[in-house]
C-alpha cells in the first residue's frame, strides 16, 4: 500500500505552489489578461503552466506548513507581489491613457465620451485609441515575455518568506502614482505645444479679422491638427513606453 506523510506532500507541492500563487495574482491585476473577457479558467491554466515551466529557473522554495501562521503570511506575500507587479504595468498603461485624455482635451475630442467595458468607467475617444494602440504594442514588443521574466526573477529579489510587508517597505509602490502624471504629460507635451500654438494663431486671427467667426473654424482646425499630430507621433510611442515598462519592472529584478 502506498503511503506518504504530510511532510512529503508539502515537499512535492511547495516548489509549484508559491510560483503559481504569485503568477495567478499577477494575471488578476495586469492589463489585457485581467479583463472580464478573459475566463478565469484560462488565467489559472496559464499560471499553472508558467509555474511548471519556470521550475528550472527558480531558487529552492522553503517548505512552510499551509495551516500555520507563517504559511498564511507567505500566501499574502505572493499575492501582494503579484498584484504589485500587475499594478506597475497598469500604471504604464494608465500614463499612456492620460496622455490621450490631455491630447483629446486640447483637441476638443473629450466631448466624445462612451462607456469603456474594459475598465467599467467612462472613457474618451482619444484615451481609448491610445489604450488600444499601446495594448497591441505591448504584445508586439514581447511585453508579456518581459513580465513573465520579471515575475520569475522576483523570486531572487523577494524570496518566499513569512514577512509579506518587507516587500512593500522595499519598493514603496504607493509612490508609483506619480509616474502616471510624469510619463503622461511627457508623451502629450509635443501635441499640447502644437495645439497651444494653433490656439495662439487663432487668437491673433480673431483680433485681426474680427468679422471672422473663430469659433466656427477653430474646432475643425484644432481637430485636424491634433489628428495629424497623433498620426506623426504615434510611431515614436514605442520608445517611451518601453523605457517606462522596463523601469517599472526593474523594481522586481
Amino acid at each position: 500500500m502506498l503511503t506518504f506523510t504530510e511532510a512529503q506532500v508539502l515537499a512535492w507541492i511547495t516548489p509549484l505552489l508559491w510560483p503559481f500563487l504569485r503568477v495567478l495574482a499577477l494575471f488578476g491585476a495586469m492589463p489585457l489578461i485581467a479583463q472580464r473577457s478573459v475566463p478565469m479558467r484560462l488565467r489559472v491554466g496559464l499560471a499553472f503552466l508558467i509555474a511548471l515551466a519556470a521550475q528550472a529557473s527558480l531558487p529552492e522554495m522553503p517548505v512552510i506548513a499551509l495551516d500555520s501562521a507563517a504559511g498564511v503570511l507567505a500566501i499574502v506575500q505572493q499575492v501582494l507581489i503579484g498584484v504589485s507587479l500587475g499594478f506597475a504595468v497598469r500604471i504604464v498603461f494608465a500614463a499612456i491613457e492620460l496622455a490621450g485624455e490631455v491630447i483629446g482635451l486640447q483637441m476638443g475630442l473629450n466631448f466624445a465620451g462612451f462607456f469603456d467595458p474594459s475598465s467599467g468607467g467612462q472613457g474618451t475617444a482619444a484615451s481609448r485609441f491610445f489604450g488600444v494602440t499601446i495594448s497591441w504594442l505591448f504584445i508586439v514588443i514581447n511585453g508579456h515575455l518581459l513580465l513573465i521574466a520579471a515575475v520569475v526573477q522576483s523570486f531572487e529579489a523577494f524570496p518566499v518568506g513569512p514577512d509579506p510587508f518587507a516587500f512593500l517597505r522595499s519598493v514603496q509602490p504607493q509612490v508609483w502614482g506619480a509616474e502616471i502624471f510624469a510619463l503622461g504629460l511627457w508623451i502629450a507635451l509635443p501635441l499640447v505645444a502644437m495645439l497651444l500654438f494653433v490656439n495662439f494663431v487663432l487668437g491673433i486671427v480673431s483680433r485681426v479679422a474680427q468679422q471672422m467667426n473663430v469659433f466656427a473654424i477653430g474646432f475643425p482646425i484644432s481637430l485636424s491638427v491634433g489628428l495629424i499630430g497623433m498620426l506623426l507621433t504615434l510611431p515614436m510611442m514605442g520608445t517611451p513606453f518601453t523605457m517606462a515598462l522596463e523601469r517599472m519592472l526593474d523594481y522586481f529584478r
